[in-house]
């Protein structure tokens, strides 16, 4: 068995730091850059991109709402040529900025309420999957199993990676529960490392319901911003490897 493991990193800006990009790196395969619109900025940008190649970390692009001070997790009213406009201008400058240093993007993968829109969303997820086509046709677009979004990126022509999230709790559809209701982020780093391995090797995972929700898992998210993130991601990998689980980027 193999599987990619993803963080959402490059989220520093300014002088505000954010996550622990440096000791996520030595655990994960793919590195999800922010673009400056949700978080990040061109220094960050490049910086994240530079230590993702010295640590031979597969770099995609993170494209989310324009909105620094809610970091991208409030969902804003758009329509499909608005989203699609905004993926291109993000995903072009990372892409520019890795070409700079000699490196190819991996994959796409939106942020926050861009990603859980368009999951739902056919029109806005067409809209992002058109954009993601439009710049180069061999990246990888990530979305929830079974959603919309992945839907329209294979409608599109792209390849697509079924993307499951290790330490965030799901409703019985298949979703990610709120952010706003308690319990929707796991912090107990065996119950994260349990249930990751459950997704990888049987294809499950329990909602908060306790019901069973059936699931084909390609990459797993581990998010780069919460407290100890970088001890967890160490944890994470020690336990889907001892498991028998490769972790390696998708095109790896």
């Amino acid at each position: 068995m193999r599987i990619d493991l993803n963080s959402d990193l490059g989220e520093s800006f300014g002088p505000w730091p954010m996550g622990q990009d440096a000791a996520l790196m030595d655990s994960i395969s793919s590195a999800n850059v922010a673009c400056g619109f949700h978080a990040g900025d061109p220094g960050t940008m490049r910086a994240t991109i530079a230590l993702a190649r010295e640590k031979g970390v597969a770099v995609g692009a993170h494209p989310g709402f324009q909105d620094l001070a809610g970091f991208g997790r409030r969902e804003i009213k758009a329509t499909p040529q608005e989203v699609e406009d905004l993926v291109l201008y993000q995903v072009a400058a990372l892409a520019g900025m890795a070409s700079a240093q000699g490196v190819r993007l991996q994959h796409v993968k939106a942020h926050g309420a861009l990603y859980n829109m368009a999951c739902r969303d056919r029109a806005l997820a067409d809209a992002i999957a058109k954009a993601v086509a439009g710049i180069d046709r061999s990246l990888i677009l990530f979305g929830l199993p079974n959603s919309e979004l992945l839907r329209a990126g294979e409608a599109a022509g792209l390849t697509v990676a079924a993307e499951v999230f290790a330490d965030r709790a799901y409703d019985p559809d298949g979703s990610l529960t709120s952010r706003a209701k308690p319990g929707s982020v796991i912090h107990d780093t065996p119950q994260v490392v349990e249930r990751a391995i459950k997704m990888v090797r049987d294809r499950q995972v329990v909602a908060v319901d306790g019901s069973t929700i059936v699931l084909t898992a390609d990459t797993i998210c581990l998010h780069g911003d919460t407290a100890g993130a970088g001890a967890l991601a160490r944890e994470l990998r020690r336990g889907l490897e001892a498991a028998g689980i490769r972790i390696a980027p998708l095109r790896g």
